[in-house]
């Protein structure tokens, strides 16, 4: 029986699909919005919000769960220093699902999976102060 085995396959084994699914979550932290399947959408929607609730929690032990998860140290960095904090006051829900047309070439369902509180393209705090010092330097 399968009761409680509810993990899209997505056509992958195990490991690709673990692997696919890390890129993809780091590829939305980096540029807040990506542009997937609708599938692939549902399935990194979960790891996507369970990585921003060890953000949230923001221990020494969550940072190495979300390292062994996505194995990309500076991504986890700009999760838990920036999108974690800006998603504190929320319960759950911080990404959204925005539906979009299908794609020509095989009509999959395609979809825009975003963060609910941060808008795209949004330069970070680090990235802000880079700039100011390249003005400085450049004066």
């Amino acid at each position: 029986m399968r009761h409680l085995k509810r993990t899209a396959k997505l056509g992958r084994t195990g490991e690709h699909r673990n692997a696919m699914l890390a890129n993809l979550v780091c590829s939305l932290i980096i540029h807040k919005r990506v542009t997937t399947t609708l599938a692939k959408a549902k399935a990194a929607r979960s790891v996507a919000e369970k990585l921003v609730t060890l953000g949230k929690n923001g221990t020494v032990h969550d940072r190495r769960l979300a390292i062994a998860r996505l194995h990309q140290a500076d991504v986890v960095k700009i999760l838990f220093n920036e999108i974690a904090p800006t998603q504190m006051e929320r319960r759950g829900g911080y990404t959204r699902i925005v539906k979009m047309h299908q794609r020509q070439g095989d009509a999959s369902q395609l979809a825009i999976l975003e963060f609910v509180d941060l808008a795209p393209g949004t330069t970070s705090s680090a990235e802000v102060k880079q700039a100011d010092d390249s003005k400085v330097a450049a004066k």
